[in-house]
């Protein structure tokens, strides 16, 4: 069976800073007309790191949610940029801390409904200090949390953002099969 959606017809209704909204003319699999509302989104890295068994987080505003999430640093990509430069750019300007590698763990497809972003994140290795220097609009805390307490966090749900989860149960299923 062919699940496959045609588009139609784009049609954009804003173009933002980082975001684009459009509603799309399509045919559903079986030939019927259909709406589909999407939000470009350029796409973005994460990076995960992990020094002497505690796991480098950033705390920051969340204006969607009305509340400050943790999360593992990340941003958006910029026009063309490699997402593993994005990942170590944003470890560094959120943290301080340089990567002098990054290891793709997975790409994520945060919202498949309605957004074309995809996530990838990535694994820090061999992290020493660097200089701080967040965006002018980027307001974070760094914060150190043993594995353990993250995973705990995770379980009972003072950890919620999708990527941090993701990142952090994937890095905790590569360690259980001996991978790090």
């Amino acid at each position: 069976m062919n699940l496959t959606e045609k588009t139609v017809e784009k049609h954009t209704l804003y173009k933002g800073f980082i975001i684009n909204l459009r509603v799309d003319d399509a045919l559903l699999p079986d030939g019927r007309p259909c709406k589909r509302e999407m939000v470009e989104h350029p796409g973005g890295a994460a990076v995960l790191c992990v020094e002497e068994g505690k796991v480098l987080l950033v705390r920051q505003f969340r204006y969607a949610y009305g509340e400050e999430l943790l999360e593992i640093p990340a941003g958006k990509l910029d026009k063309g940029e490699d997402p593993a430069h994005a990942a170590a750019r944003e470890l560094e300007e959120e943290t301080g801390r340089v990567a002098e590698r990054v290891e793709k763990l997975f790409t994520l497809y945060p919202t498949p409904g309605y957004t074309n972003e995809k996530l990838h994140v990535f694994l820090a290795h061999g992290v020493h200090m660097g200089h701080v220097h967040p965006d002018d609009d980027e307001f974070v805390s760094v914060v150190r949390i043993p594995l353990a307490d993250v995973s705990a966090m995770i379980a009972d749900g003072r950890i919620r953002d999708a990527k941090t989860i993701a990142a952090v149960q994937r890095y905790l299923l590569d360690k259980a099969e001996g991978e790090r």
